[in-house]
């Protein structure tokens, strides 16, 4: 299983691929097979949490400290790229806590250096996407407020895009994080963001709107009264084609709400949507498959608008041949593979699990470490940095 003290990568990739190419029947895993393979995956697993561990250390040093020992913003940022990497698992997200690792993390986001307030931010959207648990460890830590103040009022533009990525990673699915983020006046902040040039931060916020307007229609009275309306419709005519498809699909969530009257000069979208659609009547066939999304969009929202399809339905543009008998291609690998990591730690009969057992070892302070433990986290922060 192990090559000079490592765990055998190579071996692993191509036991993996033999029994996953789909290609002939499932067999039945001899024991040693299965030995084997959960040996391998729970020694990388230890491996992990020990290397969490150490970076949890390093960001709980003192920054007086670490320059006294030559560590240099670059060599934190690379520790935070391979911290990213390790947390992609949910489970070792998770388990950022209980190492140690959440609240210093988070200290990142007040970093004098740009890059490692965008790095940082970066990660937490990462650990907290899709992740109930860690969703709350991050809201009981008071992680929103530096994501709040970065989104808001950071020097640099990809430091408050980032921080916009992890509060709609955040709160989404996440009542309490929806309700923190109305109370400290986010929809105002969000109203800041699509005055931005930057193409990029102007999706995220406009992503951010559709969702909480489709969970809560409610706030289309709260957007209505900040003049949201009006520069979604002005971004619907976005050069951007990802910009204008977020402006839609908002506008549309507004439409849907005929109480708040939040499309009340209808002339201007009504202007915008026939000259989306003298666009579309013009695409070749490649440009009108690329704005498949655009083409539904502003069709619903026409006819969400004036109670009529639109012009691009009768001629045949919304749909076309071929793209509603699209179905999504068979998991082949999926019938043979749960991920390994989550399987580990995924609760024992006794309530354990891997991680867990891993952090009961009494280990001495493991040194000063920014580079990588082992070579698997060499190659996979030199992955990440690609």
């Amino acid at each position: 299983m192990a090559k000079d003290g490592g765990l055998d990568w190579d071996g692993l990739l191509k036991w993996s691929l033999a029994n996953s190419d789909g290609t002939q029947p499932a067999r039945q895993l001899t024991d040693e097979d299965r030995r084997w393979f959960m040996e391998a995956m729970q020694a990388q697993t230890v491996d992990v949490v020990r290397r969490m561990k150490e970076i949890s250390l390093v960001m709980s040093t003192p920054d007086d400290v670490l320059q006294s020992q030559g560590v240099t913003p670059d060599d934190i940022h690379n520790m935070l790229d391979e911290l990213h990497e390790h947390v992609e698992s949910i489970d070792m997200a998770n388990d950022l806590h209980s190492v140690g690792g959440l609240v210093p993390l988070l200290g990142y986001l007040r970093s004098p250096h740009a890059n490692l307030r965008a790095k940082a931010a970066d990660v937490v959207s990462t650990i907290v996407q899709n992740n109930p648990k860690s969703q709350q460890l991050v809201m009981e830590a008071n992680g929103l407020d530096p994501l709040l103040t970065n989104f808001n009022s950071d020097s640099s533009i990809t430091s408050r895009t980032k921080a916009l990525g992890a509060i709609s990673s955040l709160i989404q699915h996440n009542k309490p994080g929806i309700t923190a983020f109305r109370l400290a006046s986010g929809y105002a902040a969000l109203k800041d963001a699509l005055s931005s040039d930057d193409v990029r931060f102007q999706r995220k916020a406009l992503n951010l709107i559709k969702y909480l307007l489709h969970e809560n229609s409610a706030d289309c009275s709260i957007v209505t009264e900040l003049g949201i309306p009006r520069q979604m419709v002005h971004l619907a005519s976005s050069a951007d084609s990802d910009v204008r498809e977020a402006a839609l699909g908002g506008l549309l969530e507004l439409a849907k709400d005929k109480k708040s009257g939040a499309l009340a000069d209808e002339e201007k979208l009504k202007s915008v949507l026939q000259s989306r659609i003298e666009v579309i009547c013009e695409m070749s066939q490649d440009q009108l498959e690329a704005a498949r999304e655009e083409r539904q969009l502003v069709d619903s929202l026409w006819k969400e608008c004036y109670d009529a399809p639109s012009s691009l339905r009768e001629k045949g543009l919304v749909v076309l041949p071929g793209e509603e008998t699209f179905t999504q291609p068979p998991d082949v690998a999926g019938k043979f593979f749960e991920p390994a990591l989550r399987a580990w730690s995924t609760p024992k009969q006794d309530g354990s699990n891997i991680s867990e057992s891993a952090g009961e070892k009494k280990d001495a302070p493991p040194p000063l470490l920014l580079g990588p433990g082992s070579s698997y986290g060499s190659s996979a922060s030199q992955n990440n940095g690609a």
